[in-house]
């Protein structure tokens, strides 16, 4: 099936539910003001300036929006209709989106998507302040008048999306302190790296599954298994952009150039794979490119030589393949609708396999 046209009628559905609740110009009568109304002021151009532009901005580059689609395709996998709950499925979009802007101020990044990273279009006080509200505004969708979701099913979404918030800023916590040095990064062990992907990458993925999955009112063991097939996607994901940011020149053109990640020092699997692997002088050579932060790209093309020298991308490439076959095994039995299933199972492969 045609996923990646797919995921662009998705993508164009989503963004319209995203501006329901994040307008693009805010208005007395938008829904964050009929959730919660202010006591004295509208102050709709503030609104606008410092919250709608930037957020916009962001959200215009495009993207896949696979997140939410993951949700929708849980939905019908699930036996529901998931045009009934397109609006919830804008929640992990939203907030991974938010993380980007803050991940780019973190890593002091140049480019986003090809453009200007945010704080360097809107400022830095701007641009936090963003990203953080960001993480909250989504659940306008669980807020509003309308919402047919029974308590119960409320509190659960609502669980899981305190449990996934947490794991996100301890994931990127982990990423942060390897690539600026604060722990020792060339110790950093396989199982290390793993969970810091189901942290940061996982996590996401994993939200949108797992409320997707209790909003469908599944039982609490397929929640559980639905969240880890979704996390093993997220993390392949993030292993497919690691492999692209070493070998593959449009995209990576979209983020400053081939081997950003070696720029950042980052300890991607590939990374892990090398030191792990590699004779004494190659590994004391990767370490010192990599604690370098260099952005001349013939130091990047060397260091990328010698994780080829190892083969750590195709190692990458087949955990990748691996997690996500056995993570599909645990949920496939456990699923009531043929069709659905074989679109879920598509469009797994799908991501893992993508060369942009």
């Amino acid at each position: 099936m045609d996923i990646e046209g797919f995921l662009e009628d998705k993508a164009l559905l989503i963004d319209k539910v995203i501006e329901k609740y994040l307008p693009r110009k805010f208005a007395k009568d938008s829904i964050l003001f009929q959730v919660i109304p202010p006591m004295y002021s509208y102050n709709l151009e503030t609104m606008d300036k410092a919250i709608a532009d930037p957020i916009w901005d962001m959200l215009d580059r495009g993207g896949k929006r696979w997140r939410p689609a993951l949700f929708l395709l849980i939905c019908k996998a699930l036996g529901k209709n998931e045009d009934d709950y397109i609006d919830f499925a804008v929640i992990p979009e939203v907030i991974h989106n938010g993380t980007l802007v803050i991940d780019d101020i973190e890593d002091t990044s140049e480019l986003r998507r090809g453009k200007p990273c945010t704080y360097k279009v809107y400022g830095l006080d701007i641009s936090v302040n963003v990203g953080n509200a960001m993480y909250y505004m989504p659940l306008l969708s669980l807020m509003t008048k309308d919402v047919k979701l029974s308590a119960e099913v409320l509190c659960g979404v609502y669980e899981v999306y305190v449990q996934e918030m947490i794991n996100l800023s301890l994931g990127q916590a982990m990423d942060i302190a390897w690539h600026r040095g604060l722990a020792n990064a060339n110790n950093v062990t396989e199982a290390d790296y793993l969970q810091m992907c189901a942290y940061k990458t996982g996590t996401l993925a994993r939200m949108a599954a797992k409320m997707a999955a209790v909003i469908s009112s599944a039982e609490k063991t397929l929640v559980e298994k639905l969240g880890r097939f979704a996390e093993s996607i997220g993390v392949a994901f993030q292993m497919q952009d690691d492999i692209l940011d070493l070998t593959g020149q449009e995209f990576a053109k979209k983020k400053g150039g081939v081997g950003q990640d070696i720029t950042e020092g980052k300890r991607t699997l590939m990374v892990i794979y090398t030191l792990k692997n590699a004779n004494e002088l190659d590994r004391k050579r990767l370490v010192e490119i990599l604690d370098m932060h260099t952005s001349a790209q013939a130091l990047r093309d060397e260091a990328i030589a010698i994780m080829q020298k190892y083969t750590a991308i195709e190692y990458t490439a087949q955990t990748a393949q691996k997690m996500v076959t056995e993570s599909w095994n645990e949920v496939n039995c456990l699923l009531p609708t043929p069709e659905a299933k074989e679109k879920l199972q598509a469009f797994s492969e799908f991501l893992i396999k993508r060369d942009m």
